[in-house]
């Protein structure tokens, strides 16, 4: 990348017109002074334009711009960077030192992707990249998100633009904290990392985890490492979920958890646990279809199955394959699927049913049941065909050896 420093305005071309009248013992220092600002600014020195120039020399060679522009382009003249100050410190070992009120645009493949400004910052740039330091706002104006943070890094040629420490990122669908931001602008994905807290508008929640990547244009909340989603309902925490990872699709509203994943549910209060699990916000529903473990806290009942579904307002859950449901007492009851009404503490079970009641000590089989398992009041049937009711009396010493 090519790059120059050059100065405008009247001034300097009135001091050059009128240098065969300066009086000779002001010349030599005159000289001096234009070619200390050209060694100094030339070279590998940053673009820099402005309207007034006012030189404070000491021993680091500090210069003091006036109405400062930094200006930088690729290799084929398209710009990458142009930042503007009221005021700007120029010194050989940071090029540019302190600006007052610096802001300007950072662009990709000619086009502006974000918008910068601050009060005060500390500008540094070496033609590949631009820094900045301060409480500094990014904005990108293409979707309106904007970042807060105290560092600005931009690499242009990676398509990398990194926000520091205390970052707060805002938009209309998405409210965001952590310690750093990586924003990749041609793929519109953003990279959280460090303390993330993440609260959504639409749906009402906020997702804590250590690293959060959001694809913007998809909408989605990608997390790869231990997260936890809580949903609100009017300000107050209605489910909370849990996993070693997970995806939320803004759009949709529905929230994928896997890899030890939990979902606490508070009315009705039901704890499902499973490998991987779809949380649907929009629909009300929780959907695994792997192995599912669910927890009934009032009547401390457990249900297991090789998959299940729950429809959260209708209270209701539906498991299939290997359905095994244990009581408080022990008592027992498996069968090929299970429909489970929450509200009226009721089963139905379906298929190769098998009932085990401890206390007294017996067993049925059949095709069917139903009844409340936590009471022990449960009917089981045939069927239609010319299956029948098995009953199994246990004697009480045969009772204590399987207890």
């Amino acid at each position: 990348m090519a790059y120059q420093f050059h100065q405008r305005g009247r001034q300097g071309e009135r001091k050059i017109k009128n240098f065969s009248s300066t009086p000779p013992f002001l010349i030599l220092p005159l000289i001096f002074f234009l070619i200390f600002g050209l060694v100094s600014c030339g070279g590998k020195s940053p673009t820099a334009s402005q309207q007034n120039t006012a030189a404070s020399s000491n021993k680091d060679s500090n210069l003091t711009f006036f109405d400062v522009t930094l200006e930088q382009a690729d290799e084929v003249g398209r710009p990458i960077w142009k930042v503007r100050a009221k005021t700007a410190q120029y010194t050989k070992e940071k090029q540019i030192g302190q600006a007052q009120s610096p802001y300007g645009e950072l662009y990709q493949d000619g086009k502006v992707v974000y918008q910068i400004k601050a009060d005060v910052a500390d500008i540094e740039q070496n033609g590949k990249q631009l820094f900045l330091k301060g409480k500094i706002f990014a904005i990108d104006p293409s979707n309106g998100i904007v970042l807060q943070g105290n560092e600005l890094e931009w690499r242009p040629q990676e398509d990398l633009l990194i926000v520091r420490k205390q970052i707060n990122g805002s938009h209309k669908q998405l409210q965001a904290v952590a310690q750093e931001a990586r924003v990749k602008t041609r793929e519109q994905r953003m990279e959280f990392s460090g303390g993330v807290i993440a609260n959504s508008i639409d749906p009402q929640l906020q997702l804590r985890t250590e690293h959060l990547i959001w694809n913007i244009k998809q909408q989605k909340l990608i997390g790869d490492r231990p997260l936890q989603i809580d949903r609100y309902k009017d300000n107050k925490i209605s489910d909370r979920g849990k996993g070693n990872s997970g995806v939320v699709n803004l759009k949709t509203k529905i929230a994928t958890i896997q890899q030890n994943a939990q979902l606490d549910l508070l009315d009705p209060p039901v704890q499902i646990t499973s490998n991987s699990m779809t949380w649907n916000m929009n629909a009300e529903s929780v959907t695994t279809n792997s192995p599912v473990r669910m927890f009934q806290r009032a009547e401390n009942l457990t249900v297991t199955a090789n998959q299940g579904e729950m429809k959260i307002p209708q209270k209701t859950v539906y498991l299939t394959g290997n359905v095994n449901a244990i009581g408080q007492r022990r008592q027992s009851l498996k069968s090929n699927t299970l429909t489970w009404y929450l509200d009226n503490k009721l089963v139905e079970a379906q298929g190769n049913v098998v009932y085990r009641q401890v206390d007294p000590p017996l067993n049925f089989t059949g095709e069917t049941a139903v009844g409340n398992l936590q009471t022990e009041n449960i009917v089981v049937k045939g069927g239609t065909s010319s299956g029948r009711v098995v009953t199994e009396i246990i004697p009480q010493e045969r009772a204590n050896r399987q207890q």
